[in-house]
């Protein structure tokens, strides 16, 4: 799906002085992890102003997370997504490519693999979290905490987040936790799509 971002020229994205012409050899990218978190965060104050509305849909799904394409080129990849109730993305890692996102509403969990053990992260509105090469997570909405009012839990806004990925997704590999405690690899998917 291209937008009307996807004319924009990545400058305009990557704002701020960024020299993009300087290629790291470390980095399978020209892009920092630093560059990704500005590019999130000025989509979601591109969603906020509205330059985006003709790519949300009319009515969202309280069961399916859903996920748009808001700006690709050879550089970078960048997703706005919904979040919903007990829906998660499964432990995953981006292969190649570097990440960050920015929570533009509500709250999502974040279980991450510190090489011994899972640890949690909560990310709020406004928050930003960049993921480095092999970063291996698995990201949820965060429910509303238990003592929410039942009206408060059923009418909590849609959680929406905006991601990055430099070089655009190619393949995701999957992962579980096994009974000793190590992280095993469980299948890797050729894909376009975010997680």
């Amino acid at each position: 799906m291209t937008s009307t971002l996807s004319r924009v020229p990545s400058d305009r994205l990557l704002r701020g002085g960024l020299d993009t012409t300087r290629r790291r050899s470390h980095l399978p990218t020209r892009l920092r992890p630093a560059d990704l978190l500005r590019i999130t965060d000025q989509c979601v104050a591109d969603v906020l102003d509205g330059m985006h509305d003709a790519l949300l849909p009319t009515e969202w799904d309280p069961v399916h997370r859903w996920a748009t394409r808001i700006h690709t080129d050879n550089d970078v990849d960048v997703w706005l997504i919904s979040w919903t109730p007990g829906e998660s993305t499964e432990l995953h890692d981006h292969a190649g490519s570097l990440g960050a996102l920015t929570v533009l509403s509500g709250s999502l969990r974040e279980y991450h693999w510190t090489g011994d053990d899972l640890a949690v992260r909560i990310l709020g509105e406004g928050d930003q979290a960049a993921f480095p090469l092999g970063w291996v997570h698995d990201v949820m909405r965060n429910p509303p905490p238990a003592d929410a009012a039942p009206a408060d839990a059923e009418m909590s806004p849609v959680t929406l987040s905006v991601h990055a990925y430099s070089p655009p997704l190619t393949a995701m590999s999957y992962y579980d936790v096994t009974e000793d405690g190590a992280l095993r690899r469980t299948r890797t998917e050729l894909t376009d799509q975010p997680e």
